[in-house]
């Protein structure tokens, strides 16, 4: 405990305050924390902050973190999730103690409901679901327990069994607790505890037909596993009474819930069943397309795990749902990848620039790969006479405080010399073709004794040296700031410009060596990495984000 406090250095959340109370009162000699999820779909960035939550705690006091996989549907459940899951876990830094299921606890769940029976706290229910749903009341009016409650022990017991043998078709009895329809929380109502469902499960085949529910299967998993701290979100508050009364009514270890509020972020949506919508319509390519808000787009997209967490640290730990801005997920990013991205030139729309006094064939010109790192290593750049700079960067008749090239203007080019144009060339339609410049012999960055000074500089990148690479801009998948709450159909707010894809730009030659670890900032256009489809054929990179904040700008427009 003196190590916690020593490296301590701001105040705790209200969940490490009852950590530290329970550990320094003896409640617990350690603590163990789980994280739950259900193996539907691939893990979103809501859940990076349960994740940083759960392990976090436990590494900070000391503990250890179960994984425990919610198989308890089996229709929505598929491997293919279960391995994004472990995949995405242990890319963001995090190993589990253990790898558990619901579904290992099977016939423990099949017992404590059996157990339950035998007190006269569960009985099996023949209703159909509207019939159930129109006897639990509204929440300003009790409900109202039906004939089949009165059934004996004996015969419960019986049916349950059947149930378990498949005598019975789906939804035509399920296993009810028997607590309080009159009580203010619904979830008390007598809730379903066992419902039948004929379907292949992922890890136990076809040897059930029954399956628990999940607010019947979490708590007793958390007890089976000694959970001391099972932390949830804001929503299941209510379920806590139901959590507290099967535990309880079992005589099983004690697992506490505790709730904090979850991760809403603006401009995407957190719901599976609405990013599952966006997968199957086409409207992104696959879970891991780099719009979307999944741990595995971020990764894709040239995320890393520093700056998540570092995210998930900045928002903290709350009792009160908020809005979080994009924005500050985007700083997050920035700010590592300035520190980490090695520097390179990439041409997207170019324009040709010829050097008409350069004789010499090429030479190799020096450039830092990182300026923020003060043992920066430095990288061989070819330059010839004629080059590729952006189109952008020229105006044959610019207004004032344009800094860039334009006749009878100079310019540095990075890393290597200034240059002045002197004449531009047209085609038949007046479009400009190339730009003729001369350069001063004397500019050379590093050992510049022309005294000159100039107050733009480009990036370019030779021709005869130039690689084509494949570019994808990525932006925000949705145009408002929350989807889900707005009118209609949520996937009629997608950001038509979401993508978009530049076939074939111009990259310095040192870029056909980059590796897929690695982070790369273009100059004056972004950080990018390599995407998974990227080969020596050809080569793709994904922009993680621009080098600042321009979407807010961008709206003002709007």
């Amino acid at each position: 405990m003196a190590e916690v406090k020593k490296e301590e250095e701001k105040s705790l959340n209200f969940l490490e305050e009852i950590v530290e109370q329970d550990l320094q009162s003896g409640k617990y000699e350690s603590i163990r924390t789980r994280f739950p999820p259900e193996p539907n779909g691939y893990l979103h960035i809501g859940h990076s902050k349960s994740i940083c939550l759960n392990f976090g705690l436990a590494l900070k006091y000391g503990g250890k973190t179960n994984l425990r996989f919610d198989d308890t549907n089996p229709t929505t459940e598929e491997t293919e999730y279960v391995d994004s899951i472990k995949d995405d876990i242990r890319w963001l830094g995090f190993e589990w103690a253990n790898e558990l299921y619901a579904s290992d606890y099977f016939e423990n769940l099949y017992e404590f409901a059996v157990k339950l029976i035998k007190k006269g706290l569960a009985y099996v229910d023949d209703s159909n679901s509207e019939e159930i749903a129109k006897q639990k009341g509204t929440p300003t009016e009790a409900g109202i327990r039906n004939k089949f409650a009165e059934r004996t022990v004996e015969e419960n017991l019986q049916l349950f069994s059947e149930m378990r043998e498949g005598k019975f078709k789906d939804g035509e009895k399920v296993l009810r607790a028997k607590i309080d329809m009159t009580s203010p929380n619904m979830h008390m109502r007598d809730p379903i505890i066992y419902r039948i469902k004929h379907a292949h499960h992922h890890r136990t085949g076809d040897k059930w037909c029954i399956y628990p529910m999940y607010d019947f299967a979490h708590g007793q998993s958390d007890s089976i596993e000694n959970i001391t701290h099972s932390i949830c979100t804001l929503e299941f508050i209510p379920h806590r009474p139901l959590y507290d009364w099967f535990i309880n009514e079992l005589e099983i270890f004690p697992s506490r819930q505790y709730e904090f509020a979850r991760l809403n972020l603006n401009y995407t949506v957190m719901s599976k069943r609405k990013l599952l919508q966006l997968v199957n319509e086409k409207f992104v390519t696959s879970w891991d397309d780099p719009r979307m808000p999944t741990i595995s787009g971020y990764r894709r997209r040239g995320y890393t795990p520093e700056s998540i967490k570092n995210f998930a640290d900045k928002i903290g730990v709350q009792k009160r749902e908020n809005l979080i801005d994009l924005s500050l997920l985007e700083f997050c990013i920035r700010e590592h990848l300035n520190k980490i991205a090695m520097r390179k030139m990439v041409v997207f729309d170019p324009l040709k620039v010829v050097i008409t006094n350069y004789t010499d064939d090429h030479e190799l010109v020096k450039s830092e790969d990182n300026p923020e790192d003060d043992n920066t290593s430095h990288r061989e750049i070819p330059f010839s006479a004629e080059l590729y700079i952006e189109k952008e960067d020229f105006m044959e008749n610019p207004p004032k405080k344009f800094f860039r090239l334009a006749p009878g203007q100079k310019v540095r080019l990075k890393s290597a010399y200034i240059i002045q144009c002197n004449e531009v060339v047209k085609d038949e339609a007046g479009n400009i073709t190339e730009v003729r410049c001369t350069y001063i012999p004397e500019s050379k960055s590093g050992a510049d004794t022309s005294g000159l000074k100039v107050q733009g500089t480009l990036q370019w990148v030779s021709i005869k040296h130039a690689i084509t690479a494949e570019i994808c801009l990525y932006d925000r998948l949705f145009r408002v700031e929350d989807p889900s709450n707005e009118e209609g159909d949520f996937k009629n707010y997608i950001n038509p410009d979401s993508l978009q894809v530049i076939k074939s730009a111009f990259c310095e030659p040192s870029l056909k060596n980059a590796k897929f670890d690695q982070r790369y900032q273009f100059m004056r256009k972004g950080y990018f990495c390599l995407d998974k489809t990227s080969s020596e054929e050809k080569i793709v990179f994904n922009r993680t984000v621009t080098l600042k904040d321009t979407w807010a700008k961008e709206q003002k427009k709007v």
